[in-house]
């Protein structure tokens, strides 16, 4: 039996104009989101990623994901992901919550 995916929190609204994160949705601007959480970054489907990203050595778990949330540019130098960035703490743990359930 398969489960139902997750709603997402308000927080994720912001992530939701370039991603999706539904189990076999379309990439958009972003990749799909479906299943990164605890994966290499830049390894998960068919999406073209940027060398920095690919290259990074990242694994997507809380930590990293904070960090990333908070400001891919300086986290991980040379991506393309156009985000500024959510200083919130807590809106970025709502939205790593989120992806954890997105397996």
């Amino acid at each position: 039996m398969e489960v139902a995916s997750a709603a997402p929190p308000a927080s994720y609204a912001r992530c939701a104009v370039c991603h999706t994160a539904n189990k076999g949705a379309e990439d958009k601007l972003g990749p799909n989101l479906w299943g990164v959480y605890g994966t290499k970054a830049g390894a998960v489907g068919e999406f073209s990623f940027s060398s920095a990203l690919k290259e990074s050595g990242v694994t997507w778990n809380d930590a990293n994901l904070h960090a990333w949330l908070e400001n891919p540019r300086k986290f991980i130098p040379g991506n393309r992901m156009s985000f500024p960035g959510l200083k919130d703490e807590a809106k970025r743990q709502e939205i790593i919550d989120y992806l954890k359930q997105q397996r």
